[in-house]
């Protein structure tokens, strides 16, 4: 006797009406995606259209579209040797903030983790915060003031003690120390808040197991607070890995001068210096792009390293 084969209910069909009305239902949710979206599409991916002028003779008067193609010769600037000396200078300078101003954070955030007062606790965070809202324009007018060779102060008191002034904005090799020290000052306060945020969502379970055990605070720190702030400190090191290769136009513009260029001259002031200074735009475009496919693979591959380090990967 044939038996009947009997379909199973997660087999079946929707009946094309209930699709209809769970789109319908989620119409209000998308509107307010959609714009999200315009924007997105405007001011992010419409202007990579521009692109094309890294393969173009451009010119004012032809445009992006009607000026004529020239394929990679806008792409010389892989034979310069000012852009292998900006090159240069930018990995120094990124290398020795990143060595210094990443582990900052970390070891204020643990050191703020463990005052008790919270009167004193916000006063000192307060503190460490404010240089980060500091203009770097207002940075650079606090170090001429204090470093300037003919009225700074410390060069007043130089002199007043029988000494010679020292040209410290005016030389290559103080150029390092004042970008590097400035980075700190403003940055390491406010690099705080996210690891004191992801401290706040550690189980306090954990230290009070660990108290019970006869663990001391630096014993707590090394075995529960570290180990929980990896993921995030994996995360946050990807993320500061395209910094190494923009080591920040608005901080180095305001400290660049004739004496320091040597050392002060970046890939980002000198994108500056050749657009804008000398209108080789196509030219600029193309170095751009470089860079930008420069970021990418840094970003993906530190990712990927950091996953296979038991770390956290972002993809």
């Amino acid at each position: 006797m044939a038996m009947a084969i009997q379909k199973r209910p997660g087999f079946a069909r929707p009946h094309p009406n209930k699709a209809w009305l769970r789109f319908r239902r989620r119409i209000p949710l998308l509107a307010m995606v959609i714009p999200g979206l315009i924007f997105l599409a405007v001011f992010n991916y419409y202007p990579m259209l521009g692109l094309q002028v890294a393969f173009k003779d451009f010119s004012f008067n032809s445009g992006i579209w009607r000026s004529p193609w020239t394929g990679l010769d806008n792409f010389y600037f892989l034979y310069s040797s000012d852009f292998w000396q900006s090159v240069v200078n930018t990995f120094t300078l990124t290398f020795g903030r990143l060595i210094l101003g990443f582990p900052a954070p970390i070891i204020l955030a643990l050191i703020f983790n463990e005052i008790r007062s919270p009167v004193y606790k916000r006063l000192v965070q307060t503190i460490s915060y404010m240089p980060y809202f500091v203009s770097w324009v207002v940075v650079a007018g606090i170090l001429q003031a204090f470093l300037n060779m003919d009225n700074g102060v410390i060069n007043q008191v130089l002199r007043l003690l029988g000494m010679h002034a020292v040209n410290y904005l005016g030389k290559p090799e103080f150029f390092k120390v004042l970008f590097w020290g400035s980075s700190f000052w403003v940055g390491t306060g406010f690099g705080t808040v996210i690891y004191l945020a992801a401290i706040a969502g550690i189980n306090p379970e954990l230290y009070e197991a660990a108290s019970m055990d006869g663990a001391g605070r630096l014993a707590q720190i090394r075995h529960i607070t570290l180990p929980c702030l990896m993921p995030t400190i994996s995360i946050l090191l990807v993320l500061n890995m395209p910094g190494l290769l923009s080591a920040g136009y608005n901080q180095i513009l305001p400290l660049m001068n004739a004496g320091n260029q040597s050392a002060a001259e970046v890939i980002d002031t000198y994108i500056v210096r050749m657009g804008l200074g000398q209108g080789q735009y196509a030219f600029t475009t193309a170095l751009t792009l470089i860079m930008s496919i420069l970021s990418l693979f840094v970003v993906t591959s530190s990712s990927y390293v950091s996953g296979r380090l038991g770390g956290t990967e972002l993809f």
